[in-house]
Protein backbone atom coordinates (compact mmCIF):
# COMPACT_ATOMS: atom_id res chain seq x y z
CA UNK A 1 0.00 0.00 0.00
CA UNK A 2 1.54 3.17 -0.78
CA UNK A 3 1.62 5.99 2.10
CA UNK A 4 1.93 9.67 1.50
CA UNK A 5 5.10 8.97 3.60
CA UNK A 6 6.89 6.98 0.50
CA UNK A 7 8.63 8.89 -2.01
CA UNK A 8 7.04 11.58 -4.08
CA UNK A 9 3.83 11.61 -1.63
CA UNK A 10 5.96 13.27 1.12
CA UNK A 11 5.22 15.99 3.12
CA UNK A 12 2.47 17.50 1.40
CA UNK A 13 -0.29 19.86 3.18
CA UNK A 14 -2.00 22.08 1.02
CA UNK A 15 -4.48 20.33 -1.71
CA UNK A 16 -4.76 22.38 -4.65
CA UNK A 17 -8.12 21.00 -6.59
CA UNK A 18 -8.62 21.79 -10.26
CA UNK A 19 -11.77 20.88 -12.69
CA UNK A 20 -8.61 20.71 -15.00
CA UNK A 21 -5.15 20.72 -14.80
CA UNK A 22 -2.97 21.84 -18.12
CA UNK A 23 0.61 19.69 -17.63
CA UNK A 24 1.16 18.56 -21.02
CA UNK A 25 -0.14 18.70 -24.56
CA UNK A 26 -0.30 14.99 -24.50
CA UNK A 27 -2.17 14.63 -21.44
CA UNK A 28 -5.53 16.06 -22.44
CA UNK A 29 -6.79 17.03 -19.05
CA UNK A 30 -7.16 20.71 -19.84
CA UNK A 31 -9.80 22.83 -22.42
CA UNK A 32 -7.82 26.23 -22.05
CA UNK A 33 -6.83 28.77 -19.56
CA UNK A 34 -8.32 27.66 -16.23
CA UNK A 35 -6.49 24.08 -16.74
CA UNK A 36 -3.25 25.41 -17.85
CA UNK A 37 -3.41 28.14 -15.30
CA UNK A 38 -3.34 25.18 -12.62
CA UNK A 39 -0.41 23.75 -14.49
CA UNK A 40 1.84 26.48 -14.33
CA UNK A 41 0.33 26.62 -10.08
CA UNK A 42 1.30 23.37 -10.12
CA UNK A 43 5.16 23.60 -11.40
CA UNK A 44 5.85 26.56 -9.02
CA UNK A 45 4.98 24.91 -6.45
CA UNK A 46 7.71 22.23 -7.41
CA UNK A 47 10.19 24.70 -8.64
CA UNK A 48 9.57 26.66 -5.25
CA UNK A 49 8.92 23.72 -2.97
CA UNK A 50 5.78 24.63 -1.66
CA UNK A 51 4.20 21.33 -0.06
CA UNK A 52 1.55 21.03 -2.43
CA UNK A 53 -0.40 18.11 -4.45
CA UNK A 54 -2.53 18.16 -7.01
CA UNK A 55 -6.31 16.88 -7.57
CA UNK A 56 -8.32 16.64 -10.56
CA UNK A 57 -10.70 13.83 -12.98
CA UNK A 58 -8.50 11.73 -15.38
CA UNK A 59 -10.69 12.89 -18.29
CA UNK A 60 -10.33 9.72 -20.10
CA UNK A 61 -11.25 10.96 -23.72
CA UNK A 62 -10.11 14.76 -22.87
CA UNK A 63 -12.02 18.05 -24.21
CA UNK A 64 -11.47 17.42 -27.79
CA UNK A 65 -9.83 17.14 -30.95
CA UNK A 66 -10.71 19.72 -33.20
CA UNK A 67 -11.07 19.97 -37.04
CA UNK A 68 -11.72 22.52 -39.59
CA UNK A 69 -13.49 22.23 -42.90
CA UNK A 70 -12.97 24.96 -45.82
CA UNK A 71 -15.45 27.21 -44.03
CA UNK A 72 -14.40 26.86 -40.63
CA UNK A 73 -16.89 24.35 -39.79
CA UNK A 74 -15.72 22.79 -35.99
CA UNK A 75 -15.88 19.17 -35.59
CA UNK A 76 -15.10 17.75 -32.31
CA UNK A 77 -13.55 14.50 -31.58
CA UNK A 78 -12.94 12.26 -29.16
CA UNK A 79 -9.24 12.04 -27.54
CA UNK A 80 -7.78 8.59 -26.59
CA UNK A 81 -4.61 8.70 -25.09
CA UNK A 82 -3.25 5.87 -22.53
CA UNK A 83 -2.92 7.69 -19.06
CA UNK A 84 -0.39 4.84 -18.15
CA UNK A 85 2.63 6.40 -20.59
CA UNK A 86 2.73 9.53 -18.32
CA UNK A 87 1.37 8.64 -14.91
CA UNK A 88 0.99 5.66 -12.32
CA UNK A 89 -2.04 4.11 -11.32
CA UNK A 90 -2.40 4.05 -7.26
CA UNK A 91 -3.39 0.68 -5.35
CA UNK A 92 -5.70 2.84 -3.17
CA UNK A 93 -9.50 3.44 -3.79
CA UNK A 94 -12.16 4.83 -2.38
CA UNK A 95 -16.36 5.14 -2.75
CA UNK A 96 -18.66 7.98 -3.63
CA UNK A 97 -22.44 7.33 -3.29
CA UNK A 98 -24.55 9.08 -5.78
CA UNK A 99 -27.81 8.58 -5.26
CA UNK A 100 -28.60 5.07 -4.79
CA UNK A 101 -25.39 3.58 -5.86
CA UNK A 102 -21.93 3.75 -4.87
CA UNK A 103 -19.47 4.30 -7.09
CA UNK A 104 -15.79 3.36 -6.79
CA UNK A 105 -12.71 5.35 -7.53
CA UNK A 106 -9.19 4.89 -8.46
CA UNK A 107 -6.17 7.54 -8.55
CA UNK A 108 -3.55 8.11 -11.00
CA UNK A 109 -0.05 9.84 -9.79
CA UNK A 110 1.96 12.15 -12.03
CA UNK A 111 4.94 13.37 -10.15
CA UNK A 112 5.42 17.01 -11.53
CA UNK A 113 8.70 17.27 -11.70
CA UNK A 114 11.17 20.28 -11.29
CA UNK A 115 14.09 21.38 -12.47
CA UNK A 116 15.55 22.39 -9.19
CA UNK A 117 14.62 18.29 -8.35
CA UNK A 118 11.85 19.16 -5.75
CA UNK A 119 8.62 17.54 -7.13
CA UNK A 120 4.77 18.25 -6.58
CA UNK A 121 2.34 15.04 -6.54
CA UNK A 122 -0.68 15.20 -9.10
CA UNK A 123 -4.03 13.27 -8.38
CA UNK A 124 -6.21 11.99 -11.19
CA UNK A 125 -9.09 10.48 -10.27
CA UNK A 126 -10.98 7.77 -12.25
CA UNK A 127 -14.32 5.63 -12.33
CA UNK A 128 -13.63 3.64 -15.24
CA UNK A 129 -13.15 -0.07 -13.08
CA UNK A 130 -15.15 -3.31 -14.00
CA UNK A 131 -17.13 -2.90 -10.32
CA UNK A 132 -19.02 -0.09 -11.95
CA UNK A 133 -22.43 0.69 -13.08
CA UNK A 134 -21.76 1.29 -17.12
CA UNK A 135 -22.55 4.99 -16.28
CA UNK A 136 -20.69 5.01 -13.58
CA UNK A 137 -17.82 4.13 -15.95
CA UNK A 138 -17.96 6.92 -17.86
CA UNK A 139 -18.12 10.16 -15.25
CA UNK A 140 -14.17 10.88 -15.36
CA UNK A 141 -14.17 10.30 -19.62
CA UNK A 142 -15.32 13.93 -20.75
CA UNK A 143 -13.92 17.57 -19.54
CA UNK A 144 -17.29 20.04 -19.63
CA UNK A 145 -18.92 17.01 -21.41
CA UNK A 146 -22.43 15.66 -21.18
CA UNK A 147 -25.75 16.94 -19.19
CA UNK A 148 -26.23 18.84 -16.15
CA UNK A 149 -26.17 15.54 -14.32
CA UNK A 150 -23.10 14.47 -15.64
CA UNK A 151 -21.71 17.56 -14.41
CA UNK A 152 -22.77 17.54 -11.08
CA UNK A 153 -21.67 13.69 -10.96
CA UNK A 154 -17.79 14.95 -11.85
CA UNK A 155 -18.16 17.41 -9.39
CA UNK A 156 -19.32 15.13 -6.47
CA UNK A 157 -16.45 12.72 -7.61
CA UNK A 158 -13.76 15.32 -7.60
CA UNK A 159 -14.64 17.29 -3.97
CA UNK A 160 -15.74 14.23 -1.84
CA UNK A 161 -13.95 11.41 -3.79
CA UNK A 162 -10.97 13.72 -3.51
CA UNK A 163 -11.16 14.49 0.01
CA UNK A 164 -11.46 10.72 0.45
CA UNK A 165 -8.97 9.53 -1.69
CA UNK A 166 -5.75 12.67 -0.35
CA UNK A 167 -7.32 10.24 3.28
CA UNK A 168 -6.97 6.63 1.71
CA UNK A 169 -3.46 7.71 0.46
CA UNK A 170 -2.07 9.21 3.73
CA UNK A 171 -1.96 12.91 3.28
CA UNK A 172 -2.61 15.14 5.83
CA UNK A 173 -4.23 18.18 4.78
CA UNK A 174 -4.10 21.47 6.40
CA UNK A 175 -5.54 23.71 4.06
CA UNK A 176 -7.62 23.03 0.92
CA UNK A 177 -7.56 25.48 -2.01
CA UNK A 178 -10.17 25.39 -4.69
CA UNK A 179 -9.22 26.45 -7.92
CA UNK A 180 -12.88 28.05 -9.31
CA UNK A 181 -16.11 26.66 -8.39
CA UNK A 182 -16.24 23.09 -9.27
CA UNK A 183 -14.28 21.50 -6.60
CA UNK A 184 -16.68 23.08 -3.73
CA UNK A 185 -18.31 19.77 -2.62
CA UNK A 186 -15.17 18.88 -1.04
CA UNK A 187 -16.38 21.43 2.21
CA UNK A 188 -19.43 18.95 2.05
CA UNK A 189 -17.15 16.32 3.27
CA UNK A 190 -15.18 17.97 5.77
CA UNK A 191 -18.35 19.65 7.21
CA UNK A 192 -19.56 15.77 7.53
CA UNK A 193 -16.07 14.95 9.03
CA UNK A 194 -16.40 17.79 11.26
CA UNK A 195 -19.81 17.78 13.09
CA UNK A 196 -20.88 20.44 10.32
CA UNK A 197 -18.47 22.66 12.30
CA UNK A 198 -19.21 25.72 9.98
CA UNK A 199 -15.58 27.56 11.29
CA UNK A 200 -13.60 24.55 11.46
CA UNK A 201 -14.03 23.54 7.40
CA UNK A 202 -13.78 27.34 6.77
CA UNK A 203 -10.20 27.91 8.38
CA UNK A 204 -9.20 24.74 6.08
CA UNK A 205 -10.49 26.50 2.98
CA UNK A 206 -9.17 28.59 0.10
CA UNK A 207 -11.98 30.13 -2.72
CA UNK A 208 -10.17 31.20 -6.04
CA UNK A 209 -12.81 32.65 -8.14
CA UNK A 210 -12.22 33.30 -12.16
CA UNK A 211 -15.25 34.29 -13.56
CA UNK A 212 -16.31 37.77 -13.44
CA UNK A 213 -20.06 37.20 -14.72
CA UNK A 214 -23.07 35.72 -12.48
CA UNK A 215 -24.06 33.14 -15.21
CA UNK A 216 -20.28 31.71 -15.37
CA UNK A 217 -20.84 30.40 -12.04
CA UNK A 218 -22.39 26.38 -11.47
CA UNK A 219 -25.80 26.47 -10.31
CA UNK A 220 -27.94 23.05 -10.20
CA UNK A 221 -31.43 22.27 -9.67
CA UNK A 222 -32.46 20.70 -6.26
CA UNK A 223 -34.17 18.25 -7.93
CA UNK A 224 -31.03 17.04 -9.68
CA UNK A 225 -29.26 17.37 -5.79
CA UNK A 226 -31.83 15.25 -3.89
CA UNK A 227 -31.70 13.14 -6.75
CA UNK A 228 -28.39 12.23 -6.21
CA UNK A 229 -27.52 13.44 -2.06
CA UNK A 230 -30.44 12.32 -0.77
CA UNK A 231 -29.27 12.65 2.78
CA UNK A 232 -31.89 15.35 4.64
CA UNK A 233 -28.80 16.77 6.66
CA UNK A 234 -26.53 17.49 3.89
CA UNK A 235 -29.36 18.98 1.97
CA UNK A 236 -30.05 21.22 4.59
CA UNK A 237 -26.36 22.27 4.93
CA UNK A 238 -26.33 22.68 0.86
CA UNK A 239 -29.44 25.12 1.06
CA UNK A 240 -28.15 26.87 3.92
CA UNK A 241 -24.95 28.04 2.46
CA UNK A 242 -25.02 27.39 -1.35
CA UNK A 243 -28.42 28.90 -1.95
CA UNK A 244 -32.23 27.83 -1.40
CA UNK A 245 -33.71 28.30 -4.89
CA UNK A 246 -30.24 26.57 -6.89
CA UNK A 247 -27.39 24.74 -5.53
CA UNK A 248 -24.80 27.86 -6.43
CA UNK A 249 -20.86 25.80 -6.00
CA UNK A 250 -19.51 29.35 -5.88
CA UNK A 251 -21.61 30.63 -3.22
CA UNK A 252 -21.23 27.20 -1.02
CA UNK A 253 -17.59 27.81 -1.91
CA UNK A 254 -17.80 31.45 -0.05
CA UNK A 255 -19.67 30.92 2.77
CA UNK A 256 -17.34 28.10 3.63
CA UNK A 257 -13.62 30.01 2.99
CA UNK A 258 -11.75 31.86 5.19
CA UNK A 259 -9.97 33.61 1.86
CA UNK A 260 -11.05 34.19 -0.99
CA UNK A 261 -9.35 35.66 -4.29
CA UNK A 262 -10.09 37.19 -7.42
CA UNK A 263 -7.44 36.60 -9.91
CA UNK A 264 -6.30 40.74 -10.66
CA UNK A 265 -7.64 43.59 -8.95
CA UNK A 266 -9.95 44.47 -11.65
CA UNK A 267 -11.57 41.36 -11.15
CA UNK A 268 -11.69 41.16 -7.46
CA UNK A 269 -13.33 44.65 -7.65
CA UNK A 270 -16.38 43.00 -10.15
CA UNK A 271 -16.52 39.98 -7.87
CA UNK A 272 -17.21 42.24 -4.95
CA UNK A 273 -20.14 43.67 -6.91
CA UNK A 274 -21.28 40.14 -8.01
CA UNK A 275 -21.07 38.50 -4.16
CA UNK A 276 -21.32 41.68 -1.84
CA UNK A 277 -20.48 41.04 2.14
CA UNK A 278 -17.80 38.43 1.50
CA UNK A 279 -14.36 39.72 1.50
CA UNK A 280 -12.54 39.00 -1.91
CA UNK A 281 -8.55 39.41 -2.08
CA UNK A 282 -7.13 39.85 -5.67
CA UNK A 283 -3.81 38.04 -6.79
CA UNK A 284 -2.82 38.60 -9.91
CA UNK A 285 -2.60 35.22 -12.23
CA UNK A 286 0.99 34.82 -13.91
CA UNK A 287 2.48 32.12 -16.16
CA UNK A 288 5.22 29.13 -15.12
CA UNK A 289 8.27 31.27 -16.70
CA UNK A 290 10.87 28.60 -17.59
CA UNK A 291 7.69 26.46 -19.81
CA UNK A 292 6.13 29.39 -21.91
CA UNK A 293 9.90 30.42 -22.79
CA UNK A 294 11.11 29.62 -25.96
CA UNK A 295 14.12 27.62 -26.73
CA UNK A 296 15.70 30.57 -28.30
CA UNK A 297 15.15 33.21 -25.38
CA UNK A 298 15.57 30.28 -22.81
CA UNK A 299 19.42 30.27 -24.04
CA UNK A 300 19.54 34.10 -24.13
CA UNK A 301 18.44 34.71 -20.68
CA UNK A 302 21.00 31.60 -19.61
CA UNK A 303 23.84 33.76 -20.82
CA UNK A 304 22.90 37.04 -19.52
CA UNK A 305 20.66 36.50 -16.18
CA UNK A 306 21.84 32.86 -15.04
CA UNK A 307 18.93 31.97 -12.58
CA UNK A 308 15.89 33.41 -14.01
CA UNK A 309 14.19 30.32 -14.33
CA UNK A 310 13.76 29.71 -10.63
CA UNK A 311 13.89 33.91 -9.70
CA UNK A 312 11.70 35.10 -12.72
CA UNK A 313 12.21 38.71 -11.00
CA UNK A 314 15.95 38.37 -12.36
CA UNK A 315 14.23 39.46 -15.84
CA UNK A 316 13.62 42.86 -14.68
CA UNK A 317 17.73 43.56 -16.06
CA UNK A 318 16.76 42.16 -19.25
CA UNK A 319 17.23 46.28 -20.67
CA UNK A 320 21.30 44.97 -20.09
CA UNK A 321 20.93 42.28 -23.23
CA UNK A 322 21.64 43.72 -26.76
CA UNK A 323 18.33 44.58 -28.66
CA UNK A 324 20.67 42.84 -31.96
CA UNK A 325 20.35 39.51 -29.76
CA UNK A 326 17.17 39.81 -28.55
CA UNK A 327 15.86 40.54 -32.17
CA UNK A 328 17.80 37.50 -33.12
CA UNK A 329 16.26 35.56 -30.67
CA UNK A 330 13.27 36.40 -31.64
CA UNK A 331 13.64 35.99 -35.21
CA UNK A 332 14.20 32.56 -34.67
CA UNK A 333 10.85 32.04 -32.73
CA UNK A 334 9.42 33.56 -35.64
CA UNK A 335 11.24 31.80 -38.19
CA UNK A 336 9.66 28.13 -36.00
CA UNK A 337 6.30 29.73 -36.31
CA UNK A 338 6.29 30.72 -39.68
CA UNK A 339 7.48 27.56 -41.30
CA UNK A 340 5.00 25.39 -38.82
CA UNK A 341 2.20 27.53 -40.91
CA UNK A 342 3.49 27.26 -44.18
CA UNK A 343 4.57 23.40 -43.73
CA UNK A 344 0.74 23.14 -41.94
CA UNK A 345 -1.66 25.24 -44.51
CA UNK A 346 0.79 26.06 -47.58
CA UNK A 347 -0.42 29.88 -47.11
CA UNK A 348 2.99 31.33 -47.54
CA UNK A 349 3.57 33.74 -44.58
CA UNK A 350 6.83 35.22 -45.23
CA UNK A 351 9.77 35.98 -41.97
CA UNK A 352 9.36 39.94 -42.79
CA UNK A 353 5.74 41.53 -42.45
CA UNK A 354 4.66 42.33 -39.45
CA UNK A 355 2.79 39.14 -37.92
CA UNK A 356 -0.42 39.41 -35.36
CA UNK A 357 -1.42 36.39 -33.00
CA UNK A 358 -4.64 35.70 -31.56
CA UNK A 359 -5.63 32.46 -30.30
CA UNK A 360 -7.82 31.65 -27.18
CA UNK A 361 -11.00 29.83 -26.54
CA UNK A 362 -13.62 30.78 -29.16
CA UNK A 363 -16.78 32.32 -27.88
CA UNK A 364 -18.89 35.75 -27.94
CA UNK A 365 -16.95 37.92 -24.99
CA UNK A 366 -13.32 37.22 -26.46
CA UNK A 367 -14.57 39.02 -29.68
CA UNK A 368 -11.82 37.11 -32.38
CA UNK A 369 -13.53 38.71 -35.22
CA UNK A 370 -13.62 42.10 -33.81
CA UNK A 371 -9.93 43.20 -35.88
CA UNK A 372 -12.18 42.75 -38.85
CA UNK A 373 -14.76 45.63 -37.62
CA UNK A 374 -14.30 47.99 -40.68
CA UNK A 375 -12.77 46.47 -43.22
CA UNK A 376 -11.67 49.17 -45.66
CA UNK A 377 -9.90 50.58 -42.64
CA UNK A 378 -7.67 47.50 -42.39
CA UNK A 379 -7.13 46.99 -45.98
CA UNK A 380 -5.11 50.86 -45.41
CA UNK A 381 -3.42 49.75 -42.77
CA UNK A 382 -2.01 46.67 -44.96
CA UNK A 383 -1.50 49.27 -47.80
CA UNK A 384 0.83 51.59 -45.32
CA UNK A 385 2.69 48.14 -44.18
CA UNK A 386 1.69 44.81 -44.73
CA UNK A 387 0.31 42.62 -42.05
CA UNK A 388 -0.70 38.64 -41.15
CA UNK A 389 -2.58 37.26 -38.87
CA UNK A 390 -2.83 34.33 -37.25
CA UNK A 391 -6.06 33.17 -35.50
CA UNK A 392 -6.00 29.58 -33.05
CA UNK A 393 -9.34 28.41 -30.63
CA UNK A 394 -11.54 26.18 -30.08
CA UNK A 395 -15.38 26.84 -29.31
CA UNK A 396 -17.03 24.84 -26.13
CA UNK A 397 -18.81 21.56 -28.69
CA UNK A 398 -22.46 23.14 -27.19
CA UNK A 399 -21.82 26.94 -28.02
CA UNK A 400 -22.75 27.72 -31.48
CA UNK A 401 -22.25 31.43 -31.32
CA UNK A 402 -18.56 30.35 -30.90
CA UNK A 403 -18.75 27.95 -33.69
CA UNK A 404 -20.13 30.91 -35.70
CA UNK A 405 -17.58 33.03 -34.83
CA UNK A 406 -15.16 30.96 -36.25
CA UNK A 407 -17.00 30.65 -39.29
CA UNK A 408 -16.75 34.05 -39.74
CA UNK A 409 -13.15 34.69 -39.50
CA UNK A 410 -12.99 31.83 -42.22
CA UNK A 411 -15.29 34.70 -44.30
CA UNK A 412 -12.93 37.15 -44.08
CA UNK A 413 -9.63 35.36 -44.84
CA UNK A 414 -11.46 34.60 -48.14
CA UNK A 415 -12.76 37.79 -48.79
CA UNK A 416 -9.01 39.45 -47.89
CA UNK A 417 -7.29 36.58 -49.57
CA UNK A 418 -5.75 38.53 -52.56
CA UNK A 419 -4.18 41.18 -49.97
CA UNK A 420 -2.94 39.65 -46.40
CA UNK A 421 -2.40 36.37 -45.63
CA UNK A 422 -4.87 34.87 -42.63
CA UNK A 423 -4.64 31.58 -41.46
CA UNK A 424 -6.82 29.79 -38.62
CA UNK A 425 -5.02 26.71 -37.28
CA UNK A 426 -6.67 23.88 -35.64
CA UNK A 427 -6.98 22.39 -32.51
CA UNK A 428 -5.43 24.68 -30.11
CA UNK A 429 -3.23 23.33 -27.02
CA UNK A 430 -0.24 23.79 -25.23
CA UNK A 431 2.29 23.18 -27.76
CA UNK A 432 0.46 25.28 -30.28
CA UNK A 433 0.14 28.50 -27.77
CA UNK A 434 3.64 27.99 -27.27
CA UNK A 435 4.74 28.04 -30.79
CA UNK A 436 2.23 31.40 -31.16
CA UNK A 437 2.91 33.39 -27.86
CA UNK A 438 6.97 33.21 -29.05
CA UNK A 439 6.57 33.54 -32.66
CA UNK A 440 4.18 36.47 -33.88
CA UNK A 441 5.35 39.89 -33.20
CA UNK A 442 2.01 41.21 -31.60
CA UNK A 443 -0.31 39.76 -29.24
CA UNK A 444 -3.88 41.22 -29.97
CA UNK A 445 -6.21 40.99 -27.16
CA UNK A 446 -9.38 42.32 -27.86
CA UNK A 447 -12.71 41.26 -25.41
CA UNK A 448 -15.15 42.87 -24.03
CA UNK A 449 -15.06 44.54 -20.97
CA UNK A 450 -15.37 43.48 -18.29
CA UNK A 451 -16.18 40.31 -18.83
CA UNK A 452 -12.01 39.16 -19.03
CA UNK A 453 -11.04 38.28 -15.30
CA UNK A 454 -7.68 37.93 -15.69
CA UNK A 455 -5.98 36.28 -19.48
CA UNK A 456 -2.60 34.82 -19.45
CA UNK A 457 -1.72 34.56 -23.00
CA UNK A 458 -0.18 37.62 -23.02
CA UNK A 459 2.09 37.50 -19.98
CA UNK A 460 3.71 34.60 -22.04
CA UNK A 461 3.74 36.49 -25.27
CA UNK A 462 5.65 38.76 -23.14
CA UNK A 463 8.05 36.64 -21.61
CA UNK A 464 9.48 36.11 -25.54
CA UNK A 465 10.14 39.98 -25.97
CA UNK A 466 6.33 39.85 -28.10
CA UNK A 467 4.18 43.02 -27.22
CA UNK A 468 0.76 43.28 -26.29
CA UNK A 469 -2.16 45.20 -28.15
CA UNK A 470 -5.07 44.88 -25.80
CA UNK A 471 -8.33 46.46 -24.10
CA UNK A 472 -7.69 47.72 -20.85
CA UNK A 473 -9.60 44.67 -18.98
CA UNK A 474 -8.08 41.68 -17.38
CA UNK A 475 -4.33 41.78 -15.98
CA UNK A 476 -3.15 43.99 -18.70
CA UNK A 477 -4.90 47.18 -16.68
CA UNK A 478 -1.99 46.20 -14.05
CA UNK A 479 0.72 45.27 -16.80
CA UNK A 480 -0.18 48.43 -19.32
CA UNK A 481 2.61 51.75 -19.86
CA UNK A 482 1.19 52.73 -23.07
CA UNK A 483 3.51 53.21 -25.81
CA UNK A 484 6.40 51.85 -22.98
CA UNK A 485 5.75 48.14 -22.62
CA UNK A 486 2.76 48.18 -25.41
CA UNK A 487 -0.49 49.35 -26.33
CA UNK A 488 -4.11 49.99 -24.84
CA UNK A 489 -7.54 49.48 -27.40
CA UNK A 490 -10.25 51.59 -26.39
CA UNK A 491 -10.75 53.65 -22.73
CA UNK A 492 -9.25 52.98 -19.52
CA UNK A 493 -12.44 51.08 -17.08
CA UNK A 494 -13.14 53.86 -15.58
CA UNK A 495 -14.61 55.95 -18.68
CA UNK A 496 -18.41 56.58 -17.91
CA UNK A 497 -18.88 55.35 -21.60
CA UNK A 498 -21.95 53.37 -22.71
CA UNK A 499 -21.24 49.79 -24.69
CA UNK A 500 -22.03 51.51 -27.89
CA UNK A 501 -19.23 54.24 -27.73
CA UNK A 502 -16.80 52.16 -25.76
CA UNK A 503 -16.83 50.03 -29.12
CA UNK A 504 -16.62 52.85 -31.07
CA UNK A 505 -13.76 54.14 -29.31
CA UNK A 506 -12.34 50.66 -29.49
CA UNK A 507 -12.56 50.58 -33.21
CA UNK A 508 -10.88 53.74 -33.53
CA UNK A 509 -8.20 53.11 -31.07
CA UNK A 510 -7.37 49.59 -33.39
CA UNK A 511 -7.15 51.19 -36.42
CA UNK A 512 -5.74 54.48 -35.92
CA UNK A 513 -2.86 53.20 -33.38
CA UNK A 514 -1.91 50.19 -36.17
CA UNK A 515 -1.98 52.84 -39.10
CA UNK A 516 -0.13 55.66 -37.42
CA UNK A 517 1.93 53.98 -34.92
CA UNK A 518 2.30 50.27 -34.70
CA UNK A 519 3.07 50.01 -38.18
CA UNK A 520 5.06 52.95 -38.83
CA UNK A 521 7.30 51.68 -35.86
CA UNK A 522 7.67 48.29 -37.01
CA UNK A 523 8.91 49.20 -40.22
CA UNK A 524 10.75 52.23 -40.05
CA UNK A 525 11.78 53.02 -36.29
CA UNK A 526 12.87 49.46 -35.43
CA UNK A 527 14.99 50.84 -32.59
CA UNK A 528 11.74 51.85 -30.79
CA UNK A 529 10.31 48.50 -31.36
CA UNK A 530 13.81 46.77 -29.67
CA UNK A 531 13.03 49.22 -27.13
CA UNK A 532 9.42 48.34 -26.33
CA UNK A 533 10.16 44.31 -26.58
CA UNK A 534 12.80 44.83 -24.34
CA UNK A 535 10.51 46.74 -21.62
CA UNK A 536 7.97 43.89 -22.54
CA UNK A 537 10.40 41.71 -20.66
CA UNK A 538 11.55 43.81 -18.46
CA UNK A 539 8.43 45.25 -17.38
CA UNK A 540 5.78 42.60 -17.47
CA UNK A 541 7.33 38.92 -17.52
CA UNK A 542 9.27 40.06 -14.68
CA UNK A 543 6.31 40.31 -12.16
CA UNK A 544 3.67 38.62 -14.62
CA UNK A 545 4.66 35.09 -13.69
CA UNK A 546 3.48 31.90 -11.25
CA UNK A 547 6.76 32.07 -9.07
CA UNK A 548 5.11 35.83 -7.63
CA UNK A 549 1.68 34.24 -7.82
CA UNK A 550 2.62 31.39 -5.67
CA UNK A 551 4.69 33.36 -3.08
CA UNK A 552 1.65 35.77 -2.64
CA UNK A 553 -0.45 32.59 -2.37
CA UNK A 554 1.95 31.09 0.56
CA UNK A 555 1.63 34.44 2.48
CA UNK A 556 -1.66 35.31 1.98
CA UNK A 557 -3.70 32.31 2.00
CA UNK A 558 -1.62 28.93 2.84
CA UNK A 559 0.26 30.26 6.06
Amino acid sequence: MMRASEGVLSGQSIAYFSMEIGLLSEIPTYSGGLGVLAGDTIRSAADLNIPLVGVSLLSNRGYFRQTLDSQGGQTEHGVLWEPSKFMSPLPEEVKVKLGAREVKLRAWLYPCKSHTGSSVPVIFLDTNLEENHEEDRGICDYLYGGDESYRFKQELVLGIGGVRMLEALGFSIRKYHMNEGHSSLLALELLRQNGTNISEVRKRCIFTTHTPVEAGHDKFDYKLVESLIPEREDLKILKKLGGEEKLNMSLFALNLSAYINGVTKQHSRISQQLFPGYQIQAITNGVHSYTWTSPFFRELYDRYLPGWANEPELLVRADGIPDDEIWAAHRNAKKALIDYVNQGTGVGMDYETLTLGFARRMTEYKRPAFIFSELERLRKINEKGKLQLIFAGKAHPKDEAGKQLIREIFGYMEELKAEMKIVFLENYDMELASRMVAGVDLWLNTPQRPFEASGTSGMKAAHNGVINFSVLDGWWIEGWIEGVNGWAIGPEPDEPLSEEECRACEINDLYNKLYYIIVPTYYKRRDEWFKLMNNSISMIAYYFNSHRMMRRYVTQAYL
